[in-house]
């Protein structure tokens, strides 16, 4: 894939990877190919240097190492993908996959939740329910003499 044709990998609205921080490796597939799986090398992997990158921003480049700190092994990330017979649409699934995983774990953290505490009409109610059920269990065993 030319790097005339692709000016990168598009990440999200304010982030693109360019496709010379972008490096390929194929390997045999270990998935469907029926004769030519022993020989074609369909299998690819996307690595991507996050520590090293130019484009990422501080804050981004901290993010995304902490969040995907079991994913990258001394500042780099790999992605790989092998589910279709030809590396083209490997190579697609690898993109992609790594577009998925980057926009992920950019995304902000949630807010912390505010703890709260149950009503009193929703304590009086779980009460209640729970009565009704004691007083239906109670019912159904044999009468005691």
């Amino acid at each position: 894939m030319p790097a005339a044709h692709r000016p990168g990998l598009r990440v999200d609205s304010r982030l693109t990877i360019p496709e010379s921080e972008l490096s390929w490796r194929f390997s045999r597939s270990s998935g469907p190919g029926g004769q030519g799986v022993n020989t074609a090398d369909s299998r690819a992997e996307l690595v991507w240097d996050v520590a090293g990158s130019a484009v990422l921003s501080p804050d981004q480049r901290e993010r995304l190492l902490e969040r995907l700190s079991s994913r990258i092994v001394d500042g780099i990330l790999t992605v790989a993908a092998s589910e279709h017979r030809a590396q083209l649409r490997n190579r697609e699934a690898a993109r992609a996959r790594l577009a998925d995983i980057v926009a992920d774990a950019l995304l902000p953290p949630a807010p912390a939740r505010r703890p709260t505490k149950p009503s009193r009409g929703a304590k009086q109610r779980r009460l209640a329910a729970k009565m009704r059920r004691s007083d239906v269990k109670r019912l159904r065993r044999p009468p005691r003499d």
